[in-house]
């Protein structure tokens, strides 16, 4: 029989709970940035070009972004724990997978299985604490400490990864999650009570694998295009099927009585702005950072130690900011906050595209800065201004809903960047000036939506729930910062 949420009430079991639900979340948080450190290692160990980085980032990001929604539905449904440590356990196995690849395909595959176990720990780490923590108040300064402490990661992954790599190589930094993972499964095996919601809706199993194939399609365009050719017939098959997948996507969505993805909450303006801006930030954020390392290492001639240190900026910068931006917004509206971001966020990676192999790093690091302080003034008010949309029943629908937005913004960020990338260096230009056009890219979009939701975003009347859900049922993002407010 599953265990109420009043079996890990006690003092030691709550802290205990909340050291395992931050380290795991951690240990997400700091693979997001610390493979991006070492890709010019891997680039060069595992002899592949742009298109091979590509996919060791996108693989996961992809499988995050349409596996997280069911992820936080299927904790509810089948035990938190249960699927907290098999998430835990999936993506410690993955990580080994992925430090003993001999060549491209096991990373890729690899990183799909980390995908995988991402989407199951990080939604359920967040149900367990929220299961843990009914009151109110103890529960968000319980989040607060979980985003706080596992947002470290950001910041420290960088460093550990540029340390790492320099030292053992590149597979070092997936073998660092090994102890992490696990203390994880002994301390939660032994420690952890189990909740559940019985009555979470069903899995939406037309719909995630709708959209896993439906976005993988068009991934795979975007990426391979370069490569092959815009118009082969490959390339114009891919994006064909994504066009056919995602159509049926929204047709099976709009039809069943528990959709994964209710189309409905995007007859509000404010959510549907919300999330909009949403994948501009996860497009312009993660399409630009996948290139910081290499900018360094093959523009400026940095170590891949050096490298990791000169990219700190931007995420120290969110890493300080983020918790402030929820208050900002709670003062001065979502609207401002988000569009002085955004702005803030466009320049920044304007001015990164007028860098090049000369420029001082005394002039470089403040625009990474701006990138970094930019970005953390819009992901909390964005997620806030969705949950604000709808019903306080769906509040955690929606911050999942904001959460995966994000991610898809990031699977087509670092595909269509790293396309600009490709397709200008097979016009003969050189890798800096690749580099700078996909950054302007990157600002003018940035830009476009700091107007767009400087007009549109205005607060829109809350959608009747349909399915109420459980307070403990929680859906989060594998970017704490973004929620912690």
């Amino acid at each position: 029989m599953a265990a109420s949420p009043a079996a890990v009430g006690s003092r030691p079991n709550r802290a205990v709970l909340l050291a395992v639900t931050c380290l795991g979340q951690f240990m997400v948080l700091l693979d997001n940035t610390i493979v991006g450190a070492a890709l010019p290692d891997m680039q060069h160990r595992l002899h592949t070009q742009l298109t091979g980085l590509q996919w060791i980032v996108d693989a996961y990001v992809l499988l995050v972004a349409m596996l997280l929604l069911s992820g936080g539905v299927f904790a509810d449904r089948f035990g938190r724990k249960r699927v907290y440590l098999t998430g835990v356990a999936v993506f410690t196995a993955a990580s080994v997978v992925c430090s003993l690849a001999p060549s491209l395909g096991w990373p890729v595959a690899g990183r799909v299985l980390q995908g995988i176990g991402a989407a199951a720990l990080s939604p359920a780490s967040l149900a367990l604490l929220a299961a843990a923590y009914p009151v109110p108040q103890e529960r968000i300064k319980a989040i607060g400490l979980w985003a706080g402490f596992s947002g470290i990661g950001l910041a420290a992954g960088p460093v550990a990864g540029g340390v790492l790599t320099e030292a053992f190589g590149w597979p070092a930094i997936f073998l660092v999650n090994l102890p992490i993972g696990v203390v994880l499964l002994l301390v939660g095996l032994r420690s952890l009570a189990e909740t559940r919601n019985p009555s979470a809706p069903a899995i939406d199993v037309p719909g995630t694998v709708l959209s896993v194939l439906g976005v993988g399609a068009l991934t795979y365009g975007l990426i391979e295009g370069g490569a092959r050719g815009w118009t082969s017939s490959v390339i114009l098959g891919s994006f064909t099927a994504a066009l056919i997948l995602l159509a049926v996507f929204v047709a099976v969505e709009a039809r069943r009585s528990a959709p994964m993805l209710p189309l409905r909450l995007f007859r509000q303006r404010l959510f549907t702005v919300s999330n909009t801006a949403m994948v501009v930030v996860g497009f312009a954020l993660m399409g630009s950072s996948f290139f910081f390392s290499q900018f360094f290492v093959y523009v400026q001639g940095s170590s891949i130690l050096r490298a990791g240190l000169q990219t700190l900026p931007a995420t120290l910068a969110m890493v300080i900011v983020s918790p402030y931006a929820g208050r900002l917004a709670a003062r001065y509206g979502f609207r401002i906050v988000v569009t002085t971001g955004l702005a803030l966020a466009g320049l920044g990676l304007l001015a990164l595209g007028m860098v090049h192999a000369d420029t001082g790093y005394g002039n470089v690091w403040w625009r990474l800065g701006v990138v970094g302080i930019g970005f953390a003034l819009t992901m909390s008010p964005l997620t806030g201004a969705a949950i604000q949309a709808v019903s306080p029943q769906e509040g955690g629908l929606a911050s999942g809903i904001s959460s995966t937005t994000r991610q898809i913004g990031a699977v087509l960020g670092v595909a269509v960047l790293g396309a600009i990338v490709r397709t200008r260096q097979s016009d003969g230009a050189s890798f800096e000036t690749g580099l700078n056009t996909a950054f302007l890219a990157a600002g003018t979009v940035t830009l476009t939506t700091a107007i767009f939701t400087g007009l549109w975003l205005t607060r829109s009347k809350p959608t009747a729930p349909q399915h109420p859900t459980d307070p403990a049922a929680v859906t989060t993002s594998t970017e704490a910062p973004a929620n912690s407010h």
